[in-house]
């Protein structure tokens, strides 16, 4: 199957920057274009929507600039959602996305290992569930894909 379009999903601005130049890679590689997505979804108590909200725009603006900047078509979606999973895999199915790229952030198992255990695991659940390849790149990983 030829990959014509990916769907690339990151959860934090940390996460987009250092994504820039492997996406630009494969994009370029592979002649597709990117969906760039990111679920805006409160993480404290005491955080407002508008926070989460403003926290996804940076987060896309990160990416976007930086595929745009490099030649890659790039469209952006911000997407709220309370089921991240589902959220995703709907948007890469009706973006006709024929890969869907995960970004992992260094809280994204460290930090938040109980909260992981005893919630539904975002990425076990896309993999689990999705219809078209699913390539997750650690936190730790600094290479190129």
């Amino acid at each position: 199957m030829a990959v014509s379009r990916l769907l690339v999903a990151v959860n934090s601005p940390w996460n987009s920057e250092r994504f820039v130049a492997p996406i630009v890679d494969l994009a370029q590689r592979l002649g597709c274009d990117v969906v760039a997505t990111h679920v805006a979804e409160v993480q404290k108590e005491d955080e407002h929507d508008s926070d989460a909200k403003r926290r996804g725009e940076e987060t896309l603006k990160l990416l976007v600039d930086g595929l745009k900047q490099a030649g890659v078509k790039v469209e952006s979606l911000m997407l709220f959602a309370d089921d991240v999973p589902k959220a995703i895999l709907n948007t890469a199915k009706a973006q006709n996305c024929t890969m869907i790229v995960l970004g992992l952030n260094e809280h994204g198992f460290l930090k938040n290992i109980l909260k992981r255990v005893f919630a539904s695991d975002v990425v076990t659940n896309i993999m689990k569930s999705a219809e078209v390849p699913v390539l997750v790149c650690p936190s730790q990983w600094k290479g190129m894909i």
